[in-house]
Formats: C-alpha cells, sequence, structure tokens
C-alpha cells in the first residue's frame, strides 16, 4: 500500500483495517476459547462429586488465569494498532527526502512508501524500489541553485 501525502489517510485506515482483522481474528478465538471454558467448567460442575465438591478458591483462579490471558490478547490487539500507526507515521516522514540503499547503489527522493507487517519499501521519483532496512541513508532533498 502507497503512502504519499495525498493518500496518507486512506492508507492509515486500509492499514488500520489489516491490522483490525487480524486482532478480530484472535478475539474471535479467545471467545471461542473462552465459550469452551464455561462450558467445560459448568459440565465439571454438573458431574462433580456431590460428597466431595471442587473448591470455590479452585474455581476462582481458573476464572482469574483465564482472564489475564483474554486480557493479554485484548493487549496484543491494541499493540497492533499502535504499531500500524507508528509504521504509518515514520513512512510518511520519508516522503520527500532523499534515500540512499544500503549497497549505496541506489539514490533517489522518495515519492511513496509502502508499509508491510513487517518491512518498508520507499519508491524513489525515479520508479526505484528501496527497501528501508539497516543501513540506508536518508536525508533531506538536495536543491540545485545555479549562479548566473
Amino acid at each position: 500500500m502507497a503512502v504519499d501525502s495525498v493518500a496518507a489517510t486512506t492508507a492509515a485506515t486500509t492499514t488500520s483495517s489489516a491490522s483490525s482483522s487480524t486482532a478480530s481474528k484472535a478475539a474471535e478465538k479467545a471467545s471461542i476459547d473462552y465459550d469452551s471454558f464455561l462450558k467445560l467448567l459448568i459440565a465439571q460442575m454438573k458431574n462433580q462429586d456431590p460428597t466431595d465438591p471442587m473448591d470455590a478458591s479452585e474455581q476462582i483462579a481458573q476464572l482469574a488465569t483465564f482472564s489475564q490471558v483474554e486480557q493479554s490478547i485484548q493487549m496484543n490487539s491494541n499493540l497492533e494498532t499502535l504499531i500500524t500507526g507508528n509504521a504509518l507515521t515514520n513512512a510518511s516522514s520519508y516522503i520527500g527526502k532523499t534515500i540512499t540503499s544500503a549497497d549505496e547503489k541506489t539514490t533517489g527522493v522518495v515519492a511513496s512508501v509502502r508499509v508491510y507487517t513487517d518491512t518498508m519499501v520507499a519508491t524513489t521519483t525515479d520508479g526505484k524500489e528501496i527497501p528501508i532496512v539497516v543501513g540506508v541513508r536518508v536525508g533531506t532533498a538536495s536543491t540545485t541553485t545555479t549562479d548566473s
């Protein structure tokens, strides 16, 4: 997905939707597991020995443990959204700047940046693509002036 000064809002919405779908899948899976846990707990209570019932503190400990797992999944979902927003902010800051690839073979002014889950790729005004990885050099675009 390309991020440029005009399409930054659209790109943010698209990336946010992508991370939301990942987060919603995790939440859906947790919900299914939570329902299964409750069914298991009810079956355990129905089938327990009446002369030796389950300890109430043990039941509460099980519920607390599961609640912690559910909260961890929700926290991961929120972190994914935060990381995506941070990546978009970083991507938009490259636009208009001069970039040099890590091997120093490709240089140009950044026209747009595509953000992926694990990396970003800058496209120069010449159409060349430069992955933004360790060793890439970014600076302000040089302006050429001529003296008469």
